[in-house]
């Protein structure tokens, strides 16, 4: 039996949610005579990307990774920016603010750009959004709402939601406020004096000439038609249009943006369109338990994970339990770096359908060209801290004798992880560390370590080291030999957690550590 076939067969009872997903979207499939899957990410250009946004297209490629494993359908994944929206407010985080402020309301891409690189603002958070995408390798299909509106790609919908224009009304009025049910309309026009999005009365709709009636500042009326970017659409509609339009499959969203998909789903079907298959996520905080936002800047950026580990751990951390809130901070990328290489090293001597509930499967798309990792990056800290050097190379050599040969692929993730962990020691652990100084029968502790250290053979193996520093914390009477090794770790890196001890004296160096527990108990 062929692999693909097995998999396919495997992968109709698999947990594993992008497989679960991908089974969804198959049955919504075979209901319609379609020979392209299309999926889509929003992304809306009004602060600058950050890692949430990024995250949103990570988990849709790995369901798009999981249809074409077991599909031989096409699957195309449609990264759209609602950069035609209007400019609300400034963002926090970018330059010349003051300049902006003169173009609220206007849309995005007519907006300058603060950094004076490209053309607008709209068009720099695009630019942005595609250059992290094309760095990490995704597939995808960028659609711009502004290109799409004005090149009349949406006319046709655009005519649908003015023809069921008080149906959409019905859906959506019940859930406004008293004043906001006055004057909603699901067409925004685009003032020709101000250039601005308007929220403003619709007085008159014309089906003939496709066209919306306002009533403008000087109190005339104006008629602007609804085509080709003259309006635009409130979001819940452009959503719902936008499905029909571009003929969406499936979508992620956040958790707080369920009431919206509802919504916007009525409305497709009231334009007689069919809602795509659906995935709400759970939010990102940061260390304050706060919700992660595009304005404020807060939580962790792209940019710091990668300056201090490889992108397939992001995109770990990406993977696992996506309808669980996870906070996403400095603290959290040693952890989620070191439960990715417990899941790489796995993959190799997996059975298939083991495989496919591995979460390296759904990183890599189920082929490993980085092979095994024979080190944490918990112990590559503790190696760096020890020995006091940013030598990469240095830590390399430490490495080499531990594990024996490495690989070109598993060298050149080891390289990037080494780095990262340099980086990480500089930036946030050297400031918070604190040495414990022991005490006068603590030090007598640690005299016998280094007594029972000297006598070990370099020929034993990090298991067998370790084993006889456990026998030490029983010889010492410690109820709970976590608490030994805790003392070791307070005393000898400054904090009271690490790695296995005796792994890091097997990398390290027997004659090294034992100078590393004199200087630091002394």
């Amino acid at each position: 039996m062929p692999e693909n076939q097995e998999i396919i067969e495997l992968s109709s009872e698999a947990k594993s949610w992008p497989f679960v997903e991908a089974q969804k979207v198959l049955k919504r499939i075979e209901k319609k005579s379609k020979d392209k899957i299309n999926l889509q990410t929003g992304y809306g250009p009004s602060g600058l990307p950050h890692i949430g946004t990024f995250g949103e297209v990570a988990r849709t490629t790995m369901i798009l990774n999981a249809i074409e494993q077991i599909s031989d359908k096409k699957v195309n994944l449609i990264a759209f920016s609602d950069d035609l929206d209007g400019l609300r407010k400034v963002p926090d985080n970018v330059p010349n603010q003051e300049q902006l402020l003169k173009y609220l309301n206007q849309p995005l891409t007519s907006v300058p750009d603060p950094f004076n690189k490209h053309g607008s603002f709209g068009e720099h958070n695009n630019s942005m959004l595609k250059k992290f995408l094309d760095d990490f390798g995704f597939k995808y299909n960028f659609k711009s709402a502004t290109e799409l509106y004005k090149n009349g790609f949406f006319n046709e919908q655009l005519k649908n939601v003015l023809n069921n224009y008080d149906n959409i009304k019905d859906i959506i009025l019940p859930t406004l406020g008293e004043e906001r049910r006055k004057t909603y309309s699901p067409f925004l026009p685009v003032c020709k004096k101000t250039n601005k999005v308007l929220e403003v009365e619709i007085v008159k709709i014309n089906l003939e000439n496709n066209s919306v009636t306002y009533i403008d500042d000087s109190s005339e009326e104006v008629e602007v038609s609804v085509l080709d970017g003259n309006c635009k659409l409130q979001w819940k509609v452009d959503w719902a249009m936008r499905w029909i339009a571009l003929g969406i499959d499936y979508e992620m969203y956040g958790k707080d943006l369920i009431p919206t998909f509802q919504l916007s789903a009525k409305i497709c079907r009231a334009l007689k369109g069919d809602p795509p298959e659906n995935f709400f996520y759970e939010l990102f905080l940061d260390q304050n338990g706060e919700k992660i936002s595009k304005s404020k800047g807060n939580g962790l950026s792209i940019e710091e994970w990668l300056t201090y580990a490889p992108q397939e751990t992001l995109s770990y951390f990406m993977y696992q339990n996506p309808r669980r809130a996870k906070k996403l901070f400095l603290e959290v990328i040693p952890k989620s770096t070191d439960e990715f290489i417990s899941h790489l090293n796995k993959f190799d001597d997996q059975s298939l359908d083991q495989k496919i509930e591995n979460p390296f499967w759904h990183i890599s798309n189920g082929s490993n060209s980085i092979g095994k990792i024979g080190i944490s990056y918990n112990l590559i800290l503790n190696l760096v801290s020890a020995s006091g050097s940013n030598d990469p190379k240095l830590i390399l050599d430490f490495i080499k004798k531990y594990v024996g040969n490495i690989e070109e692929g598993s060298l050149e993730f080891l390289l990037k992880l080494i780095d990262g962990v340099i980086n990480y020691y500089n930036d946030v652990t050297k400031s918070s560390i604190s040495y414990k100084k022991p005490s006068e029968e603590e030090v007598l502790i640690f005299e016998d370590l280094i007594k029972r250290l000297s006598a070990m053979p370099n020929t034993l193996s990090a298991e067998e080291i370790q084993t006889e520093i456990y026998q030490i914390g029983k010889d010492h009477n410690f109820t709970n030999l976590r608490d030994w090794f805790s003392l070791i770790y307070q005393v000898l890196f400054g904090k009271s957690e690490g790695p296995r001890f005796g792994s890091f004296v097997s990398i390290y160096g027997i004659d090294r550590t034992i100078k590393l527990i004199k200087d630091k108990v002394s």
